[in-house]
């Protein structure tokens, strides 16, 4: 690579889902798009995503919806279960009024799957892709972006996306903070349903709440594999252990939960868990001509299954905000961008901080033991099925901070 790259309307810096969203949404408005990504392939790990309506909208706007659906399965039922009773605390039907109201399905779709259908997306529009690119700062000059890569390279850019993830570099020049541990840690692990499989609540996402621990089991790519999250308070993360030598933590998380709880740890993987961390909520993620959008923008916690969601929605937003701003560039001496980026910064940052906070709480209304889960069953049990009180705010089509409804769709959802 020469030491200076052709220059770029826009530079998206990773080829995670932010990325890869970012990317296609501005190369949609007509933008000239580069997108680097530091490893040597573009690929995802992980198993199992919950895509729901605030994000499926969003591909249902981009022409994915279908495709996603193909590989996908559309659950039911959302299933809130006792972990140590098998008690059922409270279900939502996903289907007929769900989704009419918020204007799309929730579906379940291999973390994978989902990249390959946005990495082709960008693929076929035309987005430059190029990998082994590691970004180390970007600075702003003349209304013009330039990205400094660890090889020498320099990408020049009307605007500059920082995709970077939860450890993100780019991150440093907005705030002076890191990870946050949540103490808990999670192993996954995806199994072929085999006759041999238990039959009971493979149309479901299934959640059993446990103290310290919850477990997640929904299926994948059109009921063949069964999806499995085991999530607990690690003593050893606590310490500052990343990764574990064995499995005696796992289990013991476990031990007073019922067998379809216990069972289902056979599905884990266990050579490798997620550590899980986010960072506190931050209002300004503009430097100059860059953004961040996605995981190094507002990294959350699970509980919510927002994060790939939330990531959608950045990139759908700025492309509402951004529709003209292509056309208008004219020179250096051109506002345009730096408009389009402070006024996507204003339209999400109140938005995500909120995910990111009722995350947490969330997480910790799931944990509790004693009196506290006492309290937390009653709540679950007085809310009926369809009861949307506690996910307008967050399904809805006129939320805050949303992208525009798809053109066709009405704003159901009372907020």
């Amino acid at each position: 690579m020469s030491k200076t790259s052709s220059s770029t309307d826009v530079l998206v810096v990773g080829g995670g889902m932010a990325g890869l969203a970012g990317a296609l949404a501005l190369r949609e408005n007509g933008a000239d798009v580069t997108l680097v990504e530091m490893a040597p392939e573009f690929g995802e790990v992980g198993a199992g995503l919950q895509m729901a309506p605030n994000a499926t909208r969003t591909l249902k706007r981009w022409g994915l919806l279908e495709k996603a659906l193909e590989i996908g399965v559309r659950p039911k039922h959302l299933v809130f279960r006792d972990a140590i009773t098998g008690e059922e605390l409270t279900r939502q039907t996903l289907g007929g009024e769900f989704e009419e109201r918020y204007g799309a399905p929730y579906v379940v779709i291999h973390r994978s799957d989902l990249h390959r259908i946005l990495l082709e997306a960008c693929q076929e529009l035309g987005v430059a892709l190029q990998n082994n690119v590691k970004i180390e700062r970007v600075d702003t000059l003349d209304n013009r972006a330039r990205a400094y890569a660890a090889d020498g390279a320099v990408f020049e850019a009307d605007a500059v996306l920082g995709a970077d993830g939860l450890k993100s570099t780019l991150r440093q020049t907005v705030a002076n903070d890191g990870p946050v541990s949540s103490a808990y840690v999670a192993y996954r692990g995806t199994v072929p349903i085999s006759p041999e499989t238990s039959t009971a609540d493979l149309e479901d996402v299934i959640v059993y709440l446990g103290p310290d621990c919850h477990l997640v089991q929904y299926p994948l790519r059109k009921g063949e594999l069964l999806n499995t999250v085991a999530v607990f308070k690690s003593a050893s993360f606590e310490r500052g252990e990343e990764q574990y030598g064995g499995v005696d933590e796992l289990e013991a998380a476990y031990r007073d939960c019922v067998p379809a709880v216990r069972n289902a740890l056979k599905n884990l993987g266990t050579s490798m868990r997620w550590p899980m961390y986010d960072r506190d909520p931050i209002g300004n993620w503009v430097n100059g001509r860059m953004t961040l959008i996605g995981d190094s923008a507002h990294p959350m916690l699970q509980y919510l299954a927002q994060g790939a969601c939330q990531a959608l929605e950045d990139a759908a937003v700025l492309q509402d905000i951004s529709r003209d701003t292509v056309f208008k560039a004219d020179g250096i001496d051109n506002e345009a961008w730096g408009e389009a980026l402070k006024a996507f910064n204003e339209a999400r940052t109140a938005r995500t901080a909120k995910v990111q906070r009722t995350a947490r709480t969330w997480g910790e209304s799931w944990h509790v033991s004693g009196l506290g889960r006492v309290l937390r069953n009653l709540l679950f049990k007085s809310r009926g099925d369809g009861n949307y009180q506690y996910c307008d705010w967050l399904y809805g089509q006129d939320a805050p901070g949303v992208p525009a409804p798809v053109a066709g769709q009405s704003a159901k959802a009372s907020i």
